[in-house]
């Protein structure tokens, strides 16, 4: 068993001043696409496009109800809202639904630290099974697991990456039960995607690196890693667990059963995290195997860097892991790469360190999309840095409630209106929605009154969400449609969505599609939304 990697490392102090709330030969085997933007150039903002008569509609009745909270909220829920593409799995779990599984589990809880640790319950536990009957109890373990009642205007930074430590005893068990718990949220929320993080043999990887030991040369590192099978043992590992976890969510949501929930029908792919806080080989052996892992197993997808950016250990190592990301991406075309780079604020870091990380993200590991992305404007050369990623198409992923949390950056200081002026993709996402007590319905609710979005720009973030995942097939869109606006390609340009497809040519080309199957499958969703809200 291994601690959630977002606690697995002693955490560094954070000031008090924070407040409320990847060589050349190597590089040049990446595409053309990934050269920086010509220095210079103009902003490439979204230019304003013309609402169609039910966008217009359905966009006054957003405005008739801004007074009306319940109304307010059903608007929000019921939008169609395509995926959530920044999402740790152990993160997102409701926490109510953590205490239930402890307590199944027989676990018991440390009463001085709220901590869920392996019965028998000894001196100075709990069993988790009293939080059931003793209210009081059951609300100190969420307060712990969680921000719920978190004290306003203090920095929740340290509670919230505790929280993982504290519930990592429970999640480890039941990764199918936890995604289906994940799912059903999902659904409720009208998501047809979701891209979750998770650490693949995570024991395994670790002893792996730990025999293997470091070496500064990164090509002979992952020689000694593939020599003997190493990494293959640990992807057919890592595909035994999800085999196990797929059987028990299908299990859970009743899967292939006249009672099947709806979750049986999200679409759900995997993303290998890797502990940035680890030592060198052990970071670089976890991007290894999720590389490979996802050039072997469509259910994986794509590779990330978790924990604290802040930590003294992740400060260190920054420069070094995303050498070893772009060094990967040489030898694992295939596999895609996300990264949490410039989850940092003035006043949590030394000024030295808030100058590069979303530029060496973009610029040295060559990441498709960036997760956080909050200390851009406080970053050299900030402005070529966004071009760069608007030119090249890479997303920013925003998580709007764990920002504020975390860093305690919202409002207008948050650089989500700068990355839209300088045409950035940007998409929303959820992060930790059960430590953050939120849903994505939240997040968007929260774009929309805080930056004055209207329906049709709501529209554009959800579709963003499923254009800028990691599905296979061609994109629905003709184009940039970050720069150009949303148009369906020549093939499907004169169908419906919601109404039988008509052209042998457009069918074929969504049969041979997963992307544009889920995008038009979207486009079916907002027709739907659209007439029911249109009435008002």
């Amino acid at each position: 068993m291994s601690l959630h990697p977002r606690s697995a490392v002693p955490r560094r102090v954070v000031p008090a001043v924070l407040g409320t709330l990847s060589v050349l030969s190597l590089l040049s085997a990446l595409p053309a696409a990934a050269q920086p933007a010509r220095p210079g150039a103009r902003p490439a903002a979204p230019p304003p496009r013309q609402a169609t008569a039910a966008e217009a509609r359905t966009d006054a009745y957003l405005r008739s109800v801004k007074d009306r909270p319940a109304a307010l909220r059903a608007f929000f829920r019921e939008l169609p809202k395509g995926g959530d593409l920044h999402n740790h799995l152990s993160g997102a779990v409701n926490t109510d639904y953590l205490v239930e599984l402890a307590a199944e589990d027989g676990l018991c809880i440390d009463t001085a630290t709220m901590t869920a640790v392996p019965p028998p319950c000894g001196a100075g536990t709990r069993p988790a099974a009293d939080a059931r009957t003793d209210r009081a109890f059951h609300q100190a373990i969420v307060r712990a697991w969680s921000m719920q009642d978190f004290p306003p205007g203090q920095n929740g930074h340290d509670h919230f990456f505790d929280t993982f430590g504290k519930f990592g005893e429970v999640t480890w068990r039941h990764r199918g039960k936890l995604l289906a718990q994940v799912a059903d949220t999902a659904v409720s929320n009208n998501q047809s995607y979701l891209e979750t993080m998770v650490s693949p043999a995570s024991d395994g990887a670790k002893k792996l690196a730990d025999e293997v030991g470091w070496d500064a040369d990164l090509p002979a590192l992952h020689r000694k890693l593939v020599a003997g099978g190493g990494l293959d043992k640990l992807v057919a590992a890592a595909r035994k667990e999800a085999d196990d976890g797929d059987a028990e969510f299908r299990a859970a949501e009743h899967c292939g059963t006249a009672g099947a929930r709806p979750a049986c029908g999200l679409t759900v792919r995997w993303i290998s995290q890797a502990s940035r806080g680890g030592s060198p080989v052990r970071v670089f052996t976890q991007l290894a195997l999720g590389m490979r892992l996802a050039e072997a197993d469509p259910r994986f997808v794509a590779v990330n860097l978790v924990q604290p950016e802040d930590w003294d250990s992740s400060l260190q190592n920054y420069s070094l892991q995303m050498r070893m990301v772009g060094y990967l991406r040489t030898r694992y075309p295939r596999a895609h790469v996300t990264l949490h780079a410039g989850e940092l604020w003035p006043g949590l870091v030394k000024p030295a360190d808030l100058r590069f990380h979303i530029k060496e993200a973009v610029g040295v590991a060559h990441t498709e999309r960036v997760g956080h992305g909050v200390d851009l404007v406080h970053e050299d050369d900030w402005q070529n840095t966004a071009r760069t990623m608007a030119a090249r198409r890479i997303a920013v992923e925003v998580p709007f409630s764990s920002n504020a949390q975390i860093l305690g950056v919202k409002g207008a200081e948050h650089p989500f209106a700068t990355y839209r002026r300088y045409g950035v993709p940007v998409v929303l996402a959820t992060d930790d929605p059960g430590v953050s007590r939120i849903d994505i319905s939240h997040e968007y609710q929260y774009a929309a009154a805080t930056y004055g979005l209207d329906y049709p720009e709501l529209k554009d973030l959800a579709r963003a969400s499923l254009e800028y995942a990691f599905l296979p097939g061609a994109d629905l869109w003709q184009g940039n449609p970050t720069a150009q606006g949303y148009r369906p390609v020549e093939v499907c340009r004169a169908e419906h969505p919601g109404l039988p497809v008509h052209s042998a040519r457009c069918r074929q080309f969504l049969a041979g599609s997963a992307k544009a199957r889920l995008e038009w499958r979207q486009e079916a969703a907002f027709a739907v939304f659209e007439r029911a809200h249109a009435r008002g």
